[in-house]
């Protein structure tokens, strides 16, 4: 059984523990787990020589302790649930017995094909139960797997690829997401063209389309399975030994390798979902993100087996075939945890609260968000709409190179607060220091979010670039770790973070969190979705540019523009007045559902083309259509 936190004065107690006895505290968490060495320490080295180790000397596997450690106890309850694209094609139900059999078989058939402990494997397949076995298999291994969102360009999949050196990529015939069906096999045969380190590709039979193959290179992935043992001895790996890599979009050149840690990762991911989400043996939760993202890794799959509970995947959009699609799978598999994007909430609250009223929701216990800061409008249709106003809401802040949950209540235990991700977590001291890097120690206060001492799923370095690593988190305020993101904190301790710290805006000496701008427009009926940025004026600095998503029916409201300012007047002042409103039809977003800014931030300052690396965005001709009208309205000089 894990460590568990069930009262406000457990958690008061732990988070004291966990800052003063560091050591200790992490000692006893970690003993929750299986090792088969024990660790001779818990934790070396520093921020200031970016030589964080955790757990030194230890020996464990992931995949033991997600499946192994489980059984026999739980060999005929579920693990996985996979709901497909399609509502009328039945789920796929694998028990924790299945899956140890599937995940056995493939690890097998990984070490028959040559791939041993460090070598690395891409991924680019279907968010589903073979992703899941792909991922276990390589951590029962010992190799270090690289998972691309199966949706990504082939030339960012080439990019990965040739970055990690990977010989073996997995992917699968084509997907669909809604009605669109996306051809995986060929992006990855493009993708393959130029990178030489691809020995084999092995092609998982998912929908059955026509496919071009590669004799000699191609394997398809039962017959890759055939005839392997459904035992495996898992392999014990040393606590540092790397994990696995995941890419992360720089705004300039490469994307970056992030690389996390067997022991480290394996014990802050499985100590925050437990305590977090209050999981309970028998939930059955449900991580909308894909497994090609940090969030899927870390709390789809790793973070609920590693608690032993059932994990809920979903290979669909939440739309198709219509906007009860989320609430449909809730009801259908009796969900207890939801956890999704104010990307999400914010696109299906615009469908209108006559959807999730078609559906029960009554299993639902706790609801989360995820991905960036949620706004007060979908925070309250969330509560109220799906929530039915009895769910808690954990609002966590995290990043991919945390590995997981930094700030967060914890559900039904510490308070919860609109638009704020709350305290930190046990182990997580976290601090606001101003452009010069001195600390800020006002109570209520706001600045730049950093972290001031190591934890153990904090990311090690970026793969074969360590002077990359420490220049881009360590480097702006020496000895600490840098979010990038700025942060306000309240007379309560608890923490708001108000977005990229790009994203605060210096008008007429007023510093704005455009996140807060965001957070008005969004109250007026016809928004959607808004974002603003900062460009040069001439007066005052900088101006407020908002880009915004509104509803087909717009047009309805002639004075859209003077009532969005007069909506920010009210909750900002009138200093926060926006310069220009562009109406848009999307922004430029990446996969994961996050807003690209920085390419807003360059169209407004008169870029037209160096957007930097765009790879990860979801439709990239979106970029264009924006551009286009930008230049239109800026030469008419239209204000709003």
């Amino acid at each position: 059984m894990l460590a568990e936190i069930r009262s406000l004065a457990e958690y008061q107690e732990a988070w004291k523990n966990s800052i003063h006895n560091p050591e200790s505290f992490w000692k006893t968490v970690a003993e929750s787990f299986y090792w088969f060495t024990p660790f001779t320490k818990v934790k070396e080295g520093d921020f200031k020589q970016v030589n964080m180790q955790w757990f030194v000397g230890g020996q464990t596997n992931l995949c033991y302790n997600c499946i192994d450690r489980h059984l026999p106890e739980k060999a005929n309850q579920t693990a996985l649930i996979v709901e497909p694209n399609d509502p009328t094609t039945p789920a796929k139900v694998v028990s924790y017995q299945d899956l140890y059999n599937a995940v056995c078989m493939f690890a097998n058939a990984l070490e028959k094909h040559g791939i041993k402990s460090g070598d690395r494997v891409c991924l680019y397949m279907p968010n589903g139960f073979e992703a899941a076995v792909a991922m276990l298999a390589c951590t029962r291994i010992g190799a270090i797997h690289s998972v691309v969102f199966g949706g990504f360009s082939a030339r960012a999949l080439a990019d990965r690829i040739h970055d990690t050196g990977s010989a073996i990529l997995i992917t699968a015939d084509s997907i669909f997401r809604g009605n669109k069906e996306v051809s995986l096999k060929a992006i990855a045969d493009e993708a393959c063209q130029s990178c030489p380190s691809i020995q084999s590709v092995i092609v998982l039979k998912h929908t059955g389309s026509e496919i071009n193959w590669n004799q000699g290179r191609d394997i398809w992935w039962h017959d890759f399975m055939e005839n392997q043992p459904s035992t495996h001895t898992a392999v014990a790996m040393d606590a540092e030994a790397p994990l696995f890599i995941l890419y992360t979009s720089g705004s300039t050149g490469k994307p970056k390798g992030i690389v996390h840690t067997t022991g480290g990762y394996m014990v802050y991911i499985g100590y925050t979902f437990r305590n977090i989400f209050q999981s309970q043996p028998q939930d059955i939760y449900f991580c909308t993100a894909d497994v090609g993202w940090v969030t899927g890794h870390s709390y789809g799959v790793y973070g609920p087996l590693l608690n032993g509970i059932t994990s809920v995947l979903f290979e669909g959009v939440p739309t198709w075939p219509n906007a009860g699609r989320f609430w449909e799978i809730v009801d259908k598999f009796k969900i207890n945890i939801l956890y999704t994007a104010p990307t999400a909430i914010r696109a299906l609250e615009a469908f209108g609260a006559e959807w999730p009223a078609k559906y029960s929701l009554a299993s639902l216990r706790i609801l989360g968000t995820v991905g960036e800061p949620i706004n007060v409008e979908a925070w309250n249709w969330y509560h109220k709409q799906i929530g039915k106003e009895k769910c808690p809401i954990v609002d966590t802040w995290w990043q991919t190179e945390t590995g997981g949950i930094m700030i967060s209540n914890l559900a039904g235990v510490t308070a919860e607060k609109p638009t704020f991700a709350t305290l930190p977590f046990p182990g997580i001291d976290p601090v606001l220091v101003d452009e010069t890097g001195k600390e800020i120690t006002d109570t209520v206060a706001e600045g730049r979010l950093c972290i001031r001492s190591s934890w153990p799923g904090v990311a090690r370095t970026t793969w074969r670039d360590h002077e990359r690593f420490k220049q881009t988190y360590f480097s702006t305020f020496p000895g600490l770790y840098y979010t990038g993101d700025g942060c306000r904190r309240d007379e309560g301790s608890f923490y708001r973070i108000t977005g990229r710290v790009d994203d605060v805006v210096n008008v007429s000496g007023h510093r704005i969190g455009t996140a807060e701008v965001e957070s008005a427009l969004a109250e007026h009926p016809a928004v959607i979705e808004s974002a603003v940025v900062g460009y040069p004026h001439e007066v005052k600095g900088q101006g407020l540019y908002a880009f915004v998503i509104c509803e087909p029916h717009h047009s309805e409201y002639p004075n859209l523009i003077p009532e969005c300012q007069q909506i920010i007047t009210q909750k900002i002042g009138s200093f926060a007045k926006l310069d220009f409103i562009q109406v848009v039809p999307g922004l430029p977003k990446t996969r994961s559902g996050k807003i690209m800014r920085r390419i807003l931030r360059k169209i407004v300052e008169g870029e037209t083309q160096n957007f930097g690396d765009t790879t990860s965005l979801l439709d990239p001709t979106i970029v264009q259509q924006i551009l286009t009208d930008y230049q239109i309205i800026r030469n008419k000089h239209t204000k709003p």
